[in-house]
């Protein structure tokens, strides 16, 4: 089995409890807290969770620096930008300061947008200098496609079998080109979380548990702890043992 789970009866219960589980994380850390975003539509809720009157003053905002696990080659205010999903659902009722939100560039060319951001993750990385050890981030979340992929880690992509770079454009096999986090980046990670929901995820979510390597999401480790926060209907044939 690939990573601790846990199942939350309904959607709005997980994206609370991903919510609370995360600002947690936050305040018992020290220093600067590296959160990773995903994209899609599950992880919308639980962003607005974070900054609704039971979290938003509990959450050390001046202390984070926010990435992103993948994006769409797209302008930030396209209706499928990652950023813009954020950005609306909480990033611009929070008080973060501008300068550590890192967005990944989508003008110019798509390997060259995902160079720079490698670039920009390697600066912050080569500042951490005294403390080599540390992880690159404190928390990856994830989500999961139908097919098993993660982030923009598609099935059969060459993305899943880079070993040296950190950000990797995909250029083939979706309708528009995107960047994404490789497996070594994200398993730099104290937590690499997915959050899946919904009767359609079940088949990819218990076959990259179970460690079907057909699928993306079941290649993904962290240097802490791999965990699944399923509703029940994307954890039900574990739900009703």
């Amino acid at each position: 089995m690939t990573g601790r789970i846990e199942i939350f009866r309904t959607p709005e219960r997980q994206a609370e409890g991903v919510a609370e589980w995360l600002v947690t994380q936050m305040q018992e850390s020290h220093g600067d807290f590296r959160l990773v975003l995903s994209g899609g539509n599950t992880p919308r809720a639980m962003y607005h969770h974070l900054v609704d009157k039971h979290r938003r003053d509990r959450a050390p905002w001046s202390r984070l620096q926010i990435f992103w696990g993948d994006e769409r080659f797209v302008p930030h205010n396209d209706p499928a930008s990652n950023f813009g999903m954020a950005f609306d659902a909480f990033l611009g009722n929070a008080p973060i300061p501008r300068n550590r939100v890192h967005p990944i560039p989508t003008d110019g060319n798509v390997r060259d947008a995902a160079a720079r951001y490698e670039a920009v993750l390697r600066d912050i990385r080569a500042a951490d200098g005294a403390t080599p050890t540390r992880p690159m981030f404190d928390v990856v979340l994830l989500g999961l496609g139908a097919d098993g992929h993660t982030a923009s880690l598609f099935p059969e992509s060459p993305a899943l079998d880079e070993k040296e770079h950190w950000v990797a454009a995909v250029e083939s096999g979706q309708p528009r080109p995107r960047i994404t986090l490789t497996l070594p980046a994200i398993a730099s990670s104290r937590f690499a979380v997915f959050v899946a929901s919904g009767a359609d995820k079940q088949r990819a979510a218990m076959g990259a548990i179970g460690g079907d390597k057909s699928m993306p999401a079941s290649h993904v480790r962290s240097e802490g702890e791999v965990i699944w926060f399923l509703d029940r209907e994307a954890a039900s044939p574990l739900y009703h043992k």
